[in-house]
């Protein structure tokens, strides 16, 4: 049994997180809210989401696992106003999920969730720089980025306690630096490590501008990005793996 009923901006604002990595995924519906873990195909980026049951305006269920096209879902919910309310109700017998927007009624064909791909362990790193910067300056480094090359190097100077973000493109470089002063916390610890910007990309998509991200880092080590969505009422964790930099 699963019932609830939660903000067209909340339930996006879960999918976008998790859709940037995955078309399909499995939800775990608990007493204390919803939990997704996925990993890419490719093994190189996964996410960890949880929405506490106080981000939904009612929220029923005796547990389970379901199964969704997350396109599918993010596009019915698209539908949605935003502060419109969604209705979702797990119909047991079909196996079909009613989702009902101010009249509007849709039934969605849900997944069988043990043909979706395995969900990854979430390692458990003890990274040894942490980084608290505004989402949007996040945004702004990826994006300039992303104009002149397919990668970017993120790092941390421990000297100068300062995080720095570097691009090089065949032509054009960018850099961009951020002193104690610029960020709302810093662990200084020795860290550079390179990324893929396809994927940074795609994750940096999901990130409010407004949220206070965390960024972990360590020396050729994959990166873990943490922020919250729904008022503090749901936490989103990315990881991706670094591309080791051949001598």
């Amino acid at each position: 049994m699963f019932k609830a009923i939660v903000s067209a901006d909340t339930l996006r604002a879960a999918l976008d997180s998790v859709g940037v990595l995955v078309e399909e995924c499995k939800i775990h519906l608990t007493d204390d809210g919803i939990q997704i873990s996925a990993v890419d195909p490719a093994n190189v980026g996964m996410v960890d989401l949880t929405l506490e049951s106080s981000a939904f305006e009612s929220y029923e269920t005796d547990g389970g696992v379901i199964g969704v096209d997350l396109s599918r879902l993010d596009d019915i919910a698209g539908m949605a106003d935003a502060g419109q309310l969604i209705e979702l109700d797990l119909d047991e017998e079909t196996r079909k999920l009613q989702i009902r927007i101010d009249g509007l009624e849709y039934t969605l064909a849900l997944i069988d969730p043990d043909s979706i791909r395995q969900e990854p362990d979430i390692p458990d790193l003890d990274l040894p720089a942490e980084v608290v910067v505004e989402g949007r300056d996040v945004d702004r480094a990826v994006k300039a980025a992303d104009m002149v090359s397919d990668h970017i190097a993120l790092g941390v100077n421990t000297d100068e306690e300062t995080f720095y973000v570097e691009a090089e493109g065949d032509t054009d470089d960018v850099h961009l630096t951020l002193d104690r002063e610029d960020l709302i916390d810093l662990s200084a610890g020795d860290a550079h490590s390179l990324f893929s910007l396809d994927y940074l990309s795609d994750m940096n998509r999901a990130v409010p501008l407004d949220a206070e991200v965390v960024i972990e880092l360590g020396e050729e080590f994959p990166i873990k990005i943490h922020f919250e969505i729904a008022e503090g009422q749901g936490d989103v964790t990315f990881m991706l793996a670094p591309r080791i930099q051949s001598d």
